[in-house]
């Protein structure tokens, strides 16, 4: 079990954890129609089983019910649970007390009295400035209110200058929360990889299956549906394009006798101090996401792939 923790600052995470942007959000996913509550709860209580006891939400996620869902599972649950979730800085937030009030908020939805990670969720300065928000942050993890802080969507340079903002309460910054993927690489090559394992930053890796292409599910002759229709890497021309990469991940998929999703997800395991966050909206998803912990690929088949 101590080989699938990982030390991010104060507290131990799993080295994977369930993203719930999907869970009460009808907007985008679709929640209320081919899926809901029941569903959710059955993807809650299944990674808890297989020792993913860590979830990510968000105050915006379906406009607060994402926490409010997790908030009634984890009242049925007597394991040890930990929660991330998300402040957006909205620009009618200009002061330290609206830091105050939306955590006040989120802790309600969630029916907690501390969570273990709060994250800013984009890096807007609007009227607020980063000095501010970032001593409002600094402030609740001394009340108690937080354990940890993050960051997510932030550069390079604009993770640097929220480090050194919250080191001048002597309180460590934790995460920054980005996409990345076996398909989307772009913190490799500007910085905030290189910048995050400076800093001693754990990567919470969103999207890591890239909404669902490095699943293997979608090929270039199947009908693609949904808002995915939008997306040119969901065409046939894209499809035709990842076809080596899908290809490959079978392969080791074979070999280790894991899926093509858990291989892709222990691609991002492999690269160090990187967390994946997918996200499950059903017990099947969620254990097959767990399945990505507890082994490992070896080194040449992480070069194969990241060549690919």
């Amino acid at each position: 079990m101590e080989a699938n923790k990982l030390k991010v600052r104060n507290i131990d995470l799993p080295t994977l954890g369930i993203g719930t942007w999907a869970w009460g959000d009808s907007l985008f996913w679709g929640y209320g129609s081919n899926y809901g509550e029941k569903e959710v709860k059955d993807a809650f209580e299944a990674a808890i089983r297989e020792g993913v006891t860590f979830f990510d939400t968000a105050e915006v996620y379906g406009l607060g019910q994402s926490e409010k869902l997790l908030g009634k599972f984890l009242k049925q649950t007597s394991q040890p649970v930990q929660i991330a979730t998300k402040y957006f800085p909205l620009p009618w937030r200009f002061n330290g007390e609206a830091v105050v009030n939306a955590l006040t908020a989120s802790l309600e939805r969630l029916d907690v009295q501390q969570i273990a990670l709060y994250q800013v969720h984009m890096p807007f300065d609007f009227f607020m400035g980063q000095k501010t928000l970032m001593k409002a942050l600094a402030t609740e993890v001394k009340r108690g209110r937080i354990l940890t802080i993050g960051v997510s969507n932030y550069s390079a340079t604009q993770m640097q200058q929220a480090h050194e903002l919250l080191a001048e309460y002597d309180v460590p910054l934790a995460v920054n929360q980005v996409r990345y993927s076996l398909l989307t690489r772009q913190i490799e090559k500007n910085g905030i990889l290189e910048k995050a394992r400076q800093l001693g930053v754990t990567i919470l890796a969103y999207s890591p299956l890239a909404q669902g292409l490095l699943t293997g599910k979608y090929t270039s002759n199947k009908e693609v549906t949904g808002a995915r229709k939008l997306d040119s890497k969901f065409s046939d021309s894209g499809l035709k394009q990842i076809e080596p990469l899908i290809s490959q991940l079978k392969q080791l998929g074979e070999k280790y006798g894991k899926t093509t999703t858990q291989v892709a997800l222990n691609w991002l395991i492999a690269q160090g101090n990187v967390i994946p966050i997918p996200g499950a909206k059903n017990a099947r998803q969620a254990i097959e996401n767990a399945g990505a912990m507890g082994w490992q690929l070896n080194d040449e088949d992480v070069k194969q792939l990241s060549s690919l």
